[in-house]
Order: structure tokens, then C-alpha cells, then sequence
């Protein structure tokens, strides 16, 4: 999700469904039985009569039956695509999934799942969810459902989905395939509702620094960052390294909330304006909890909108230090409205500006598949690579509150501290056996194969400090890949070798010991994490 929503608003303006809902039904029935009529003579010369006009006169006249349904939704889709990059329409059967990511819930039985060789695979299962709390691990093959084989039947996603989920309270039965179990483990499931979670991990990195992840800013995210905050301070924390990168955004609310925490009452954090929106600033009050800690923030082009907001305020206060490449640049507000068949309009209403006054959000003016390619345009400029690459206007220049510094607008986040993309391991045949899904299928399937193994390890720490992924497994790994691969070029191979050593041992990780040990692993071959850490062990 890349929105940086509001909540819903009965205000908001809805000529757009005033034109779809109103003029269609209304008007319709004005017209109705005319065929002789002039269609373009009954009703006032507006754009609204105009389009109930053409939608009739098709209906009526057209030499074939027409979708109706299809046609308004496609002219919506126009409509919006002629604004910005962030409006958009939402049918109705994709609406609550959309919704959910925000909400932060969804009901179901709780498991991650990918479909290899045909065959449902866990993933992981959700953190105290049905399945979690039923004993289903990760690497188990879901085989049956109520009874009915789905294995082996070129099951689809959607199909996985619509017999998985379902309300709360609600039963399922499946069968499962174990590693090491001769026979097929019976389960029946409670369906209930499913947390998705904000806060992928957060743990102490040594005694004073502590690491928190968000992948996006949900209703839930404050009070997951709240609780990961509060159980690092216990164990020691007095320096925080906050991790945005590839954070879509979500909540403006939530992004604010946040923000509460690490700046003094009073503080301007973000402010919203646009044509028929008021400015309306978002003060930081009393409530702050890590106000004083040294703070760093991770962030790179796949960081956007609420992500932008929590960096830009933080950068503009010099309350912290950013770290990492030039965020995604998205400073458009939306707010959605439902329409009368279970649809939505998310429209965009306003720009958000940080502290300084910069809005950030990039150009779109060239229209929307220019807009689309400007990551790539970044990459082939080298400039995810090279800051020297990036070029800033005059006009966009601003100055940061308390030390003057200068500071950019009119494209993203540009950190303090840039910290290139790694590139030194990459090759063709990074690229394919990445695509091929094979990674997390060898480790989940391994830590399936020897998970009594594993589980004799007293904790993560132990496993992280004595696994070591030898040359058998991963020679393993090869040979498993090469049945997708045929021809694997040895040189390309031995170029990737040591992040795809690192990516195996972090998916094993997280397979017995979920999140938190898989960004342990990951984090310590990072560059942008490793430069936070430098900055931490500076003298303020």
C-alpha cells in the first residue's frame, strides 16, 4: 500500500460519485422509453449529464449487449488515472483486502504460506494465531481440506485463500505432511481473527542499541511500536535504530503518533493543505517517551509516504540521523469514500509538508507511466549507487530547524548519510534463482528435514553463534537449484555465494525462531545497518 490515508471523511467531495451514482440512476429513468429523442438535448450541457448520456444512449442503441458494470468501472479508472499517481478506484471485491493491510486484522486459520511443487507449504505460521496456537509449524504441507485433496491439482492462490479463510468461529479441517511423520497429522481449526503485523522485528544489538523494523504504519502500528519500545527500554536500549526501508507507508496518524514519541511537546511534525482543505498542522504533545535517545533511520527508495513524513520530520527537527538512499517521494494525502455497491474512491485531497515547509512529493506532471518508471530512470542513472548522481533544484533548498542545515525538496528524502546499494554480489544468477522461489523453499524445507536438530540449540543466539550453512548444504542447495537452473554458470554462482550462504541461514532462522532472528542474521552483513551502528558509537 502506498497511501498515506486519512481517516474516512463524510466530507469529502464526491462529484465523482454524484456523477457515477445520482446522475446515472436518476437520469436514467428520466430518459427511459425516448427513443426518438435528441441524447444530447434533455438535461443541462454539464460533464456529469454528458456521461449519463453516453452511458444511456450505449445501452440503448449499442449493436451488442454491453457490460454495464465494466464500462463504469473502466471510465472511473480513466478518470482518475488523468489526476495523480495516487487516486484511484477500488471494486468492491478487492476492497476488503486493501482494507485489511491497513486495518491491521483479517480472519482466517494464520499461516503465511507459498505453493511449491504444487503443494500448499507454510511458511510460518502467524504469531498466536489459530494455527500457531494448534501447533501447525513451519515447512508443514497442507495435503487435504476438509477431506478434499489440494495437492497435486494445480491449486491456485485465490482457491487457498477462499478455503482458509473464512469468520471467526468458523471450523476447517486439514491434513498435513510432516518431515520425519510417516502419516498424514489431522487438524481442525478454529477460524479467528488474524493480526497482521507492523513490526517485523525488534531486538537489543548490544547493551545500549536497539532495532526496530516497520514494513508499513496500519491502525495497529503505534501500539506494536509502543510495546517493542517499551520492551527494549527494559532490557537497556538508549539509542534506537529504526528501519523504514521498503515501508509503503499507510496511517498519517499512525506516522504522528510515532513521531510523538521521539519529539518535545509542541513540535510541528507534518502539516496537510490543499484546494478546498484548510492547513492543518500535526503538533508532537507531551506523551514522548525516547525523546532524548540518539536515533537513526533507515531508509531507500522503496520508503514512501508515512515513511517520508516520520524522516522528514526527524531530519528537519536534526532530531536524528537518516541513513540509507533517496526515498520514493510521495507527499499526496488520500481520502477514501465508499460507494453504494461496496466500492471506493481513494482521492487524493491534499499535500502533506514536513516541519521546514518541503513538500516532497516528486513530479508527475509527464503523466503516470513516466511516474511509474522513475525508480527505474534512478537505477540507470546510477544514481542508487552514487549520490553524486542526484541533482536537487535551487528553488527546492530549505533550511532544518535548529542547526540550519540544508536540506531538499520536490523528490523524496535525501538522508545525511548515503549509504550506496550493494552491488557486488549481484548476477544472473542471483536473478534467477531468486525468481525461482528456490531460497526459501531449500530453507524451510531443511528446517523442516532437521528441525529436532535445530531445536537442540538452547536459543537463537546459540543456533546464530554455532550453525554454520556448510559446504554440504549448500552444495545441496545447488544441486536442488540446478533441477530449475539447468545450466548454471560456476563463476556467476561463486560471485553470489556469500549472500545466498547469508539469506539460507537467516530463512532457516526465522523458520524455528521467526522474525526477530532473521533480521539478526541480515542486518549483520548490511551496509546501511552497519553505518547506523557506526553513527551510534559516535560521541554526540
Amino acid at each position: 500500500m502506498d497511501n498515506n490515508e486519512q481517516k474516512k471523511s463524510p466530507y469529502l467531495p464526491l462529484w465523482f460519485a454524484l456523477v457515477l451514482v445520482v446522475g446515472i440512476f436518476i437520469g436514467r429513468e428520466m430518459g427511459a422509453g425516448s427513443k426518438s429523442r435528441s441524447f444530447f438535448s434533455s438535461m443541462k450541457k454539464t460533464s456529469a449529464s454528458k456521461f449519463n448520456e453516453t452511458l444511456t444512449f450505449l445501452e440503448e442503441q449499442y449493436v451488442d449487449t454491453v457490460n454495464e458494470k465494466a464500462l463504469v468501472e473502466e471510465a472511473i479508472t480513466a478518470m482518475l488515472h488523468k489526476l495523480d499517481p495516487h487516486s484511484f478506484y477500488i471494486p468492491a471485491e478487492d476492497l476488503q483486502g486493501i482494507n485489511e493491510s491497513l486495518e491491521g486484522n483479517f480472519e482466517g486459520i494464520g499461516v503465511e504460506f507459498n505453493i511449491h511443487e504444487d503443494t500448499i507449504l507454510v511458511v510460518t505460521p502467524v504469531s498466536g494465531g489459530p494455527a500457531d496456537q494448534l501447533g501447525i509449524l513451519a515447512g508443514d504441507r497442507i495435503v487435504k481440506i476438509e477431506g478434499k485433496v489440494v495437492a497435486g491439482v494445480k491449486i491456485t492462490n485465490k482457491s487457498v485463500m477462499q478455503q482458509l479463510r473464512g469468520a471467526g468461529g468458523t471450523k476447517v479441517s486439514v491434513s498435513i505432511m510432516r518431515g520425519g511423520n510417516t502419516r498424514l497429522l489431522p487438524f481442525t481449526i478454529t477460524r479467528g481473527k488474524i493480526p497482521i503485523y507492523s513490526v517485523d522485528a525488534s531486538y537489543m544489538v548490544n547493551d545500549s542499541v536497539g532495532y526496530i523494523k516497520i514494513n508499513r504504519f496500519a491502525e495497529t502500528t503505534f501500539d506494536e511500536y509502543q510495546q517493542a519500545s517499551q520492551k527494549l527500554r527494559g532490557q537497556g536500549m538508549k539509542r534506537l535504530i529504526l528501519d523504514l526501508r521498503n515501508n509503503p507507508g499507510g496511517y498519517l496518524t499512525a506516522a504522528t503518533n510515532i513521531l510523538d514519541d521521539f519529539l518535545p511537546d509542541g513540535k510541528l511534525l507534518v502539516y496537510t493543505e490543499g484546494r478546498v482543505r484548510p492547513r492543518e498542522n500535526y503538533m508532537a504533545t507531551s506523551k514522548g517517551d525516547f525523546e532524548k535517545g540518539k536515533l537513526c533511520v533507515l531508509v531507500d527508495e522503496g520508503s514512501a509516504s508515512a515513511s517520508e513524513i516520520v524522516s522528514g520530520a526527524i531530519q528537519d527537527w536534526d532530531r536524528g540521523t537518516i541513513i540509507g538512499r533517496r526515498s520514493f517521494g510521495k507527499g499526496l494525502v488520500q481520502d477514501q469514500t465508499s460507494l453504494p455497491d461496496g466500492s471506493a474512491l481513494r482521492l487524493t485531497i491534499a499535500r502533506y509538508y514536513t516541519p521546514s515547509g518541503r513538500c516532497i512529493q516528486k513530479p508527475y506532471d509527464e503523466g503516470r507511466d513516466d511516474y511509474d518508471k522513475e525508480i527505474e530512470n534512478r537505477i540507470k542513472k546510477g544514481e542508487l549507487e552514487n549520490s553524486d548522481s542526484i541533482s536537487f533544484a535551487d528553488s527546492l533548498k530549505f533550511k532544518t530547524k535548529v542547526l540550519g542545515r540544508t536540506v531538499y525538496g520536490g523528490g523524496g528524502i535525501m538522508p545525511d548519510i548515503f549509504v550506496p546499494l550493494d552491488t557486488t554480489m549481484n548476477s544472473y544468477f542471483l536473478s534467477d534463482v531468486l525468481g525461482s522461489g528456490n531460497v526459501v523453499r531449500f530453507a524451510y524445507n531443511y528446517a523442516d528435514r532437521h528441525r529436532a536438530q535445530l531445536l537442540k540449540y538452547t536459543d537463537f543466539n546459540a543456533f546464530n553463534a554455532q550453525f554454520v550453512l556448510s559446504d554440504a548444504i549448500y552444495a545441496q542447495f545447488l544441486a536442488e537449484t540446478q533441477k530449475e537452473i539447468k545450466d548454471i554458470d560456476t563463476a556467476s554462482a561463486k560471485k553470489s555465494e556469500t549472500y545466498l550462504r547469508t539469506q539460507l541461514k537467516a530463512l532457516i532462522a526465522r523458520a524455528i525462531w521467526k522474525g526477530d532472528g532473521f533480521y539478526i542474521i541480515i542486518n549483520g552483513a548490511d551496509h546501511a545497518f552497519g553505518k547506523a551502528l557506526e553513527v551510534m558509537n559516535t560521541k554526540d
